[in-house]
């Protein structure tokens, strides 16, 4: 698997002052390793330092390095299969159940933002729109299904209310929610590496796990130290390669990819989302956009499973943007990067145990902002002993993607179908 490019994202030439991290050297102990320092580990490690955890996370690279800092910052609702998915493989009461973890999501964004004082430009406010006229009473639909599940918040929004809300005629409908949105994804990633250390867990940057024992003694060895502990979380998600095979089995990293334009001023800005909205269409592959605090069209999409990155993002995702807004034709863009998020085959998240000390949540499916930060904190409760809500997440059977080596080819060729179908609408 390449690289993905992060040289140019606009959230590291934004990004707020933040601790680094040392190197991990030498022999340690402790209650709990969490791998990975991201949403996921990072959560699950200030949650269990605030029970008085002895917490040791290592990150690869540095916090936030992963889809963490990269993604296009949308706050979700739900899990990207959709509460329907849900509801006929688990039954009613058990998708109540992961409808409610997944609202807490949200607001565990909030409350932390809230606590640790954690400047990220959180925004509330989420637009879901259709290219597809056959789709709008789908749409209608939709908000009935979310409001049977208690949700509040959410409302219908016909062509021309859709319109009077966001700058482009390519749209037949939408849905409006209240209660989701956007962020600075890196600089909220940074607010909980920060809260951790505070909390009194250590974070240790530029020290790859090499090898896991994923046992009854979890352990992890770096280049330049061991760490063994009492229990174990794995949160590398798309980043953890095939550290852990049953999970590599079970998880296709996804390309995505981002560009931002040059600053276009509030009123330019405004003009294309009224409501400073994050905005996502309904397509299979998904475009997704926003603004930012400084008035700059954030636009993402162009979902890849070949692992390989164009060689001019810029270029590649501006068609993307200008079919949606025609009029940011003359607009310079400034930063465009890539990253990998990782996928499931049902797109439910997969959260587990590998025997009874080792931990792991992977496989958000592009829903991660939120359900990554969430699977954390029932990771930490479960090793603090209360494991029901756990349990209601690590119910789901995952299937390993087929073909083995061949599995990406194969993935590629069934996307093709998948463009064909957006496209035909």
């Amino acid at each position: 698997m390449t690289r993905p490019s992060d040289g140019l994202s606009y959230y590291r030439a934004t990004a707020n002052p933040s601790y680094e991290h040392p190197k991990l050297q030498g022999d340690h102990t402790c209650d709990v390793c969490v791998i990975g320092a991201g949403y996921t580990g990072l959560s699950a490690a200030l949650e269990l330092a605030e029970r008085g955890y002895d917490v040791i996370v290592l990150e690869a690279d540095v916090v936030g390095w992963g889809a963490s800092g990269r993604n296009g910052g949308q706050i979700c609702t739900g899990v990207s299969c959709g509460m329907e998915k849900i509801e006929k493989v688990a039954g009613r009461e058990a998708a109540q159940k992961v409808f409610d973890i997944s609202e807490e999501a949200k607001s565990l964004i909030s409350s932390r933002v809230q606590t640790h004082e954690i400047e990220c430009d959180l925004k509330w406010g989420y637009l879901h729109a259709t290219e597809n006229a056959g789709e709008v009473d789908a749409l209608r639909h939709e908000v009935e299904h979310l409001e049977g599940f208690g949700a509040k918040g959410a409302t219908f929004l016909d062509k021309q209310a859709l319109e009077e809300r966001l700058g482009s005629t390519r749209y037949h409908g939408g849905i409006r929610e209240e209660g989701a949105g956007h962020l600075h994804p890196l600089n909220y990633c940074l607010g909980l590496a920060d809260a951790a250390t505070k909390a009194g867990a250590k974070i240790f940057e530029h020290s790859p796990a090499l090898e896991l024992d994923t046992g009854a003694n979890p352990s992890a060895k770096t280049e330049l130290g061991t760490v063994k502990a009492k229990f174990m979380v794995v949160g590398g998600n798309a980043y953890l390669g095939k550290l852990v095979k049953p999970l590599y089995q079970r998880l296709m990293p996804c390309g995505s990819f981002i560009l931002a334009t040059e600053p276009l001023g509030e009123n330019r800005a405004r003009a294309l989302i009224a409501g400073d909205e994050a905005v996502s269409n309904t397509n299979f592959i998904v475009d997704y956009y926003r603004l930012s605090a400084d008035h700059r069209m954030l636009f993402g999409g162009r979902c890849s499973y070949s692992t390989l990155e164009p060689k001019d993002l810029g270029a590649f995702m501006r068609p993307r943007m200008t079919n949606v807004f025609p009029e940011l034709e003359d607009v310079k863009i400034d930063y465009a990067w890539g990253g990998y998020i990782g996928i499931t085959m049902n797109r439910i998240p997969h959260v587990g145990r590998i025997g009874e000390k080792v931990y792991f949540a992977q496989g958000y499916s592009g829903q991660g902002v939120a359900l990554s930060g969430m699977c954390g904190k029932l990771m930490a409760e479960a090793i603090a002993g209360q494991a029901e809500r756990f349990d209601v997440m690590a119910q789901f059977k995952h299937q390993p993607f087929p073909g083995g080596p061949l599995r990406t080819p194969a993935l590629v060729l069934g996307m093709l179908y998948y463009r064909l179908r957006d496209a035909l609408g």
